[in-house]
């Protein structure tokens, strides 16, 4: 009987308390990586986020300033100095600035609704006849257009599928030929956020392309390579653009705790210094 009653003995007090510190012990370590392990994956995500941001914001500034002068603006756009034609308030294919770009093309071809092209199906003198009604030259903003990429004028008014230039033609448009609508496109910081402004209200109106960008600077050279500040010398455009996290980490050991890449770049521009 005596030996029945050891075996069903239970745990003493002491082995209890043992177990119950090992397994706090344990617990505490366990959520201690698990914590550590949900704070590296939010650091992570936002570096990713962060990475994805700018390069997006870049890559798009990239396209556009490499067709800055795109759609033979020279022929409503002198960049010599000879104002033809005000585009909403910038006469050179790049206006430059240290924080700030302004460049000028025809960076929009005229589509349908369903992403279909919407091409030229007669030209002659200062007539157009588009195979598709588009409104996009409607607005005084909007009446820049360049015809096929190889000769541009101003739209004075439209009838339907036809459109009524400014002067005449001086090119043969054969049927088929796409159509691009010329843009004065503004690229600055607003605090923290990175905006494309199309020049079209009458006032600043930047839209959002990037936040947390921290610092966004311009440079501009030459044929030789040299900085230049003459928007009919500059050949190539550095375009360099710091982002940050959006929240700062506490324990992030490199000043304000906000993680920060920097992505640099240098574009050809392919339109200038194309003779008229």
């Amino acid at each position: 009987m005596d030996k029945i009653l050891k075996k069903n003995n239970g745990l003493t007090l002491i082995e209890l308390l043992v177990a119950l510190v090992l397994s706090s012990i344990l617990i505490a370590a366990l959520y201690r990586t698990f914590i550590g392990q949900q704070k590296t994956y939010a650091v992570q995500e936002q570096v990713v986020d962060m990475q994805q941001n700018v390069r997006v914001a870049i890559n798009k500034m990239m396209r556009e300033i490499r067709m800055a002068g795109f759609g033979k603006i020279r022929d409503i756009v002198d960049p010599e100095g000879e104002i033809k034609e005000n585009i909403n308030g910038f006469t050179q294919a790049i206006t430059p600035g240290t924080d700030n770009i302004t460049i000028v093309g025809g960076f929009k071809q005229i589509r349908r609704d369903n992403g279909e092209p919407i091409s030229v199906i007669s030209a002659s003198g200062n007539q157009i006849t588009l195979n598709y009604a588009t409104d996009e030259f409607d607005k005084p903003t909007h009446r820049f257009i360049s015809i096929g990429g190889v000769e541009s004028n101003v739209v004075q008014s439209r009838s339907g599928l036809n459109l009524t230039l400014k002067k005449p033609l001086c090119l043969p448009h054969p049927e088929g030929t796409p159509i691009f609508k010329i843009q004065a496109i503004t690229y600055n910081l607003n605090g923290l956020s990175l905006g494309r402004d199309e020049n079209t209200s009458g006032q600043p109106n930047p839209q959002p392309l990037a936040e947390n960008i921290d610092r966004l600077e311009f440079e501009y050279r030459d044929t030789n390579g040299d900085l230049t500040a003459n928007p009919a010398d500059i050949r190539m455009v550095r375009v360099t653009v710091t982002a940050k996290t959006s929240m700062s980490d506490p324990e992030f050991k490199g000043g304000d705790g906000y993680r920060r890449r920097e992505i640099s770049s240098n574009i050809q521009v392919r339109n200038m210094g194309i003779s008229p």
